[in-house]
């Protein structure tokens, strides 16, 4: 009986944190790029009261082993990497991603972490950044290049584009991107901007991630390209390590990040004026919640019921 008290324990305590990952599902139901969790419980060991025995020649046939259950424990909280509907929101700078990609933010202290959450922005300075202020990375113009073949002026689309430096899976040549508000006639940014200083006056960034200015000095305008939205890839995308503002890190069981764009083999797609919601499914998960009330309902009944069981042992003394 005593093992029945300790069995009815584990399964509340198991139930417990399954209601925890259910709450923690609907709470962001709404949540930008955020993937589900799901519970999923194992037996523990099992007491073995007798072995099993094989037949005998001859004489009696075989004989199953005899073991009492000792609880049941949690054997791991998963992280469902699915994709999410995609919510139309007709602005340029929110990104959804049609695949099993991430896009690469970096904080102040060079730290990189990786997002489904494509909503981004430019700050005053023309830093491209999320929601959380974390630099959005990509890749830019190899500075060797000649500044003047940024422009994309007389540029046949898919014909003789500027190139931009590339790096094949390795994340750590990615590089902040950024939105000047001043160039100069080959490119260059302008922190002290003259009359001839080319000023933005939009900027756009198509389905690939590529970055592309049109400045005007007031006589003239000019198109430049100006870097391109990173990707990248894991081999087990379920390892990454939640760390909070819709982002993840990478951990000893993710895999190393390989670096990409959109559109390369297994990033996906970038879809512009698009985000990627929640891919919670409330019908799963109340359903889910009721199952799992009802389990630590029997569980604790499991236990009133020993209790009660071991009063009787008790009043037999009397």
């Amino acid at each position: 009986m005593l093992r029945s008290l300790y069995s009815g324990v584990s399964g509340m305590r198991s139930f417990q944190t399954k209601m925890d990952v259910i709450a923690n599902n609907i709470a962001n139901v709404n949540t930008t790029g955020f993937k589900s969790g799901r519970v999923k419980f194992q037996d523990m060991l099992s007491q073995t009261v007798s072995n099993a025995q094989g037949p005998i020649e001859g004489g009696i046939g075989g004989i199953n082993p005899q073991q009492i259950g000792l609880g049941v424990r949690v054997g791991s909280i998963d992280t469902i990497m699915t994709g999410g509907p995609l919510q139309p929101t007709n602005r340029d700078l929110d990104f959804a991603i049609e695949g099993e990609g991430f896009f690469v933010v970096e904080d102040g202290a060079g730290v990189k972490y990786y997002t489904r959450d494509g909503a981004f922005y430019t700050d005053h300075k023309g830093n491209l950044v999320n929601a959380s202020g974390l630099k959005i990375m990509g890749y830019v113009q190899d500075p060797d290049t000649d500044p003047g073949d940024r422009s994309y002026d007389e540029i046949i689309p898919g014909e003789d584009e500027p190139e931009l430096t590339l790096p094949e899976d390795d994340e750590d040549n990615l590089s902040a991107l950024s939105i000047p508000i001043y160039l100069d006639d080959g490119g260059n940014i302008v922190e002290d901007p003259d009359e001839d200083t080319f000023e933005l006056q939009e900027f756009s960034i198509d389905g690939t991630g590529k970055i592309v200015g049109v400045y005007s000095n007031g006589e003239e305008s000019k198109r430049f390209l100006l870097g391109q939205v990173g990707m990248v890839k894991f081999q087990n995308p379920a390892g990454l390590e939640k760390t909070g503002n819709n982002n993840y890190r990478a951990s000893n069981n993710s895999g190393h990040p390989q670096a990409g764009v959109a559109g390369g083999k297994g990033y996906g797609y970038v879809r512009q004026g698009f985000l990627e919601m929640s891919n919670v499914d409330l019908a799963n998960e109340f359903t889910e919640m009721i199952v799992t009330s009802r389990a630590y309902q029997a569980n604790s009944r499991s236990i009133t019921t020993s209790d009660e069981m071991l009063q009787e042992l008790i009043n037999l003394k009397r």
